[in-house]
């Protein structure tokens, strides 16, 4: 799609773009019900037989969780290159994510009350990580490590293993973040054990992690017997480039995330029709040598867009309106756009900060709202793996100051035990 800010029908163009629908149509609801159902009624037992039936794997004979000595050999057995990188981006993610820890506070006000709040991790937390194609390690490491950083007592892992095939680069990882159980589970009944428990699983207080649509209604689902992170859609960057960038740079932070679904989402604005032009060009040849053509082209044919505006200050506002997951600004000054953007999910600043680097090594985290979300969520974050408990404290000197206002709002509202709770303290 190619729309200019200057012709007459633009508002109406663009709307339609912010508004396309992206996310499959697929009703899969009442089959997650039935698996939820199932293992919350049987366990283990639902789990063997679901697990045979959709990775064609027999849990009692293969073995139903990865013991540690099998996470600790797929970490041995690395190339000392992959292995250091590994390590290189957990040593940086765990570095920004500890500077997320939330404070307590504690204090007391001009009327004597003592009052606060106190920060604590959840005991348990679950790590969905997708078999086959979309099984990243990357993932691995921002998911777990968030959570270890809290302060998370138990760190449970699940992933399909189809046939018995296990990644070693996705054990290496869970090992590097100090994940504490992996099982050999997949779809919404991993979600579902990881809910409820089935035996051998233990249940756990927050669930995250990518998945496909099975398993991102069955975490909709279960929002509420669990905390999960977010129900995530299709990936999508808009990125924000003058005519100074090169046009093979950019053309391939555009296929960055096209390469991750059909249904992904690749947008440039530019003040440049020129480079544009040539943008669009230097897709096309990057698509031609592009292992993964046959999933990034569909995506760039039937979802990519160039957006050409007389002046990328005017940029924000229809930044705003997209809320994309990912916004790249390839400029001489991003700060000056970067300040007037309040909706997206993660900003990466300068002609030398390609979203793929935030991927693996930048260390802010890599799970971020789509469709939208951006709007009302933040990216996954230490706080996803802890509450606040607040706290008050009153003297009986203080209690005299504040109480008589909570008796007589309690009386307004009708409630005469909660008058009668502070009153009958107070000798009222």
């Amino acid at each position: 799609m190619r729309l200019d800010s200057s012709d007459p029908g633009f508002a109406d163009a663009f709307e339609a773009l912010v508004s396309a629908r992206r996310e499959p149509a697929t009703d899969v609801a009442s089959g997650v019900a039935a698996i939820l159902a199932d293992v919350r009624a049987r366990g283990d037992a639902a789990l063997h037989e679901l697990t045979l039936r959709f990775d064609r794997i027999d849990l009692d004979q293969a073995g139903w969780s990865v013991p540690r000595e099998a996470r600790q050999a797929a970490l041995q057995g690395l190339e000392p290159d992959l292995r250091a990188a590994l390590e290189l981006a957990a040593e940086r993610i765990r570095a920004y994510h500890a500077g997320q820890k939330p404070e307590d506070r504690d204090e007391t006000d001009a009327a004597g009350v003592r009052m606060g709040a106190r920060w604590t991790a959840v005991e348990s937390a679950g790590l969905y990580v997708p078999g086959g194609l979309a099984s990243y390690p990357s993932s691995v490491l921002m998911n777990a490590i968030p959570a270890k950083v809290a302060g998370v007592d138990r760190l449970t892992m699940v992933t399909p293993t189809p046939d018995g095939r296990l990644n070693p680069l996705v054990l290496a990882a869970a090992e590097i973040a100090g994940v504490d159980e992996v099982w050999r589970a997949g779809g919404a009944q991993a979600i579902a054990a990881l809910a409820y428990g089935t035996g051998r699983i233990r249940s756990v207080d927050v669930v995250v992690g990518p998945g496909n649509a099975w398993v991102a209604e069955a975490k909709r689902q279960l929002y509420g017997t669990v905390g999960i992170d977010m129900v995530a859609g299709p990936s999508e960057i808009l990125v924000v480039a003058d005519g100074r960038n090169d046009p093979d740079w950019i053309a391939a932070d555009l296929l960055s995330q096209a390469e991750h679904d059909a249904t992904a989402q690749s947008i440039l604005f530019t003040d440049d029709a020129a480079f544009a032009d040539a943008v669009s060009a230097a897709v096309e040849r990057q698509l031609a040598g592009l292992s993964t053509e046959n999933t990034a082209r569909p995506s760039w044919a039937n979802f990519g867009a160039i957006v050409l505006f007389d002046d990328l200050a005017r940029t924000p506002p229809y930044i705003d309106r997209l809320a994309p997951e990912h916004l790249e600004l390839a400029v001489d000054d991003p700060e000056a756009i970067f300040g007037h953007v309040r909706h997206a999910g993660s900003v990466f600043m300068g002609r030398h900060t390609p979203e793929a680097v935030g991927d693996y090594v930048g260390g802010p985290n890599h799970v971020l709202p789509t469709g939208r979300r951006a709007r009302f969520s933040s990216g996954l974050s230490v706080t996803d793996f802890m509450k606040r408990t607040s706290f008050l404290a009153c003297s009986p000197e203080s209690l005299g100051k504040i109480g008589p206002a909570a008796v007589s709002l309690a009386q307004a509202e009708g409630l005469p035990a909660h008058a009668r709770s502070v009153a009958i303290r107070l000798g009222l």
